[in-house]
């Protein structure tokens, strides 16, 4: 080989780690009472540390789902072809709990557990995560019908993955999907045109078309249609107990920016078969419960994918030189990695909180109506975040890091993707919004929870103190939405953060994000933050 080709000052492959190497994340699973999943959570983050794992997500974005409407003799069969470690990753997620877990074991922590465990297995592939969430946000809906409930819950919960047509009662383990959006209305719902008739037997005869229909190779779905006493909910299973397939015709996938790995469709019910769920009607508060779930997962991931960009480039900058030394040890590198350090802690602190939240709120009215508020309020912001976080992240690397091999590119198309599923950024916003209308006592519950960091931070005091002034005057309070919800946003990860964080991390937090004194691209930290001692967090082994 001729000397021009040897290789000197680049970077090996982060592999062989644990991901749930993690102090902030193992921290809060202590603290949010899920201690006794840490073993299950090593586990899984050995796993996904492996280069073997890695490589399953490479190849499951690469081979892009295929839509298969026909077979060779011309006979309908509306079937999606994944590439064979699309269903490895389905696999380990559903034999680890992630899409069912807390209903099937509801001890305390079981949420928080769940989380933990889904933050650190979707930073290896994010897009099968999708029906996973599903999966675990469709249960609790399910329950409105309580028949409905007792024949599939148990498969749903089950820790079988099991692809493939059949009746749903045959098979060991179930997914379940969701389809809402339509057309001409996109996140107002109310204007979907897909109606259900009552076929005299129970069920209805679903006819209409569907913009989004994510995962459409899942066993069941919740959709919403118009039936007789107005918008409702429905199950819709793709086989009938009969064994003959339901109506539903795939009509093509979406070509989507990043999460290739998973199938999207706009799908056609040609009077497809389908169970009432909840009350006529009622259709949308019946369904919001499953919407409610899968935003705590869109946190979760953006969290995630925030941990592991910023594990990547402290990662290239350990071990690349320039100019003479460490890429870390050039200071202005230095503010930039620990700047991305800092929002990725924040942003699981926030997560692992919720999750906390979720598992107390069955019992305690304060942590319901603190999840109902911070829910919206993170949903917004840490989404909104992660793609100028994969941005900076990537640009770490340089080129190398615009080139697909280093995995940062995906991460890149990925990261958008949180902030739109589930109500965009202005539908969270205006939910936020809603949330402290109708429910003052959350606004309550977040003032307990903001207090109990008084005296901590002066900074910190002062960011509460300002929030009480903004949201006494409530006058323009839409145009002003998302100004308010960051300002709630910022204030409720500095109060975790001076509470349970590390010290370096949440004074950076409080020096940049609640002072004012930080610029708007990351790698603005004030003078006098510990670099030094932040980026030890992200050290690998």
């Amino acid at each position: 080989m001729p000397a021009t080709h040897d290789v000197t000052n680049q970077v090996p492959p982060l592999t062989g780690h644990d991901v749930a190497d993690d102090p902030t994340l193992l921290s809060a699973l202590e603290r949010e009472g899920a201690g006794w999943a840490a073993d299950e959570v090593h586990e899984l983050g050995r796993l996904a540390g492996t280069e073997r794992v890695q490589e399953w997500g490479r190849l499951a974005n690469e081979n892009k789902p295929v839509l298969r409407t026909h077979d060779r003799v011309g006979h309908r069969i509306d079937e999606v072809e994944f590439h064979p470690h699309w269903h490895d990753l389905m696999d380990v997620a559903v034999s680890h709990g992630l899409h069912a877990a807390p209903w099937r074991d509801p001890r305390a922590g079981a949420h928080v557990a769940r989380a933990a465990k889904f933050y650190v297995w979707s930073q290896n592939e994010a897009g099968h995560t999708c029906p996973i969430s599903m999966t675990y946000s469709a249960i609790p809906t399910l329950r409105h019908n309580p028949e409905l409930a007792a024949v599939y819950e148990p498969l749903l919960a089950a820790t079988s993955y099991d692809f493939g047509l059949r009746v749903p009662t045959t098979k060991s383990g179930l997914i379940a999907g969701m389809s809402m959006t339509e057309k001409q209305g996109g996140s107002d719902v109310r204007a979907n045109t897909t109606t259900a008739e009552p076929a005299g037997d129970g069920s209805y005869a679903l006819t209409g078309h569907k913009w989004f229909t994510s995962a459409p190779m899942s066993d069941v779905f919740l959709t919403l249609a118009q039936a007789p006493g107005g918008l409702s909910c429905f199950l819709v299973s793709r086989v009938l107990p009969d064994g003959s397939r339901n109506a539903i015709r795939l009509q093509r996938l979406k070509d989507k920016l990043g999460n290739t790995s998973n199938a999207s469709a706009e799908i056609e019910y040609e009077g497809a078969i389908g169970w009432l769920v909840g009350e006529e009607g009622r259709g949308v508060r019946t369904i919001i419960e499953m919407v409610s779930n899968t935003r705590l997962d869109c946190t979760i991931g953006g969290a995630a994918g925030m941990r592991y960009g910023a594990m990547r480039a402290a990662h290239h900058a350990r071990h690349r030189s320039t100019f003479g030394s460490r890429l870390i040890d050039a200071p202005a590198m230095a503010n930039v990695l620990a700047d991305l350090t800092v929002e990725s802690e924040a942003a699981t602190l926030a997560a692992m909180r919720i999750a906390g939240a979720t598992d107390r709120a069955p019992s305690d009215e304060s942590e319901a109506a603190l999840r109902r508020l911070a829910l919206a309020v993170s949903k917004y912001w840490v989404c909104k975040r992660a793609p100028a976080h994969a941005a900076e992240a990537l640009e770490c690397l340089g080129g190398n890091g615009y080139v697909e091999e280093s995995g940062m590119p995906r991460l890149f198309r990925e990261s958008p993707l949180s902030s739109i599923w589930e109500g965009s950024g202005n539908v969270a916003a205006l939910d936020t919004l809603r949330a402290m209308a109708k429910q003052p006592d959350s606004v309550d519950a977040l003032f307990a929870e903001l207090d109990a960091s008084s005296g901590v931070d002066g900074r910190l005091d002062d960011a509460i103190a300002g929030l009480r002034k903004e949201l006494a005057d409530l006058s323009d309070v839409e145009y002003r939405a998302r100004r308010i919800v960051e300002r709630i946003a910022l204030v409720f990860q500095g109060s975790l953060l001076v509470r349970y964080g590390d010290e370096a991390v949440a004074d950076a937090f409080c020096a940049s994000r609640l002072s004012g004194d930080w610029g708007v691209a990351f790698g603005t930290l004030p003078t006098g933050v510990d670099t030094g001692r932040i980026l030890a967090r992200t050290e690998v082994g």
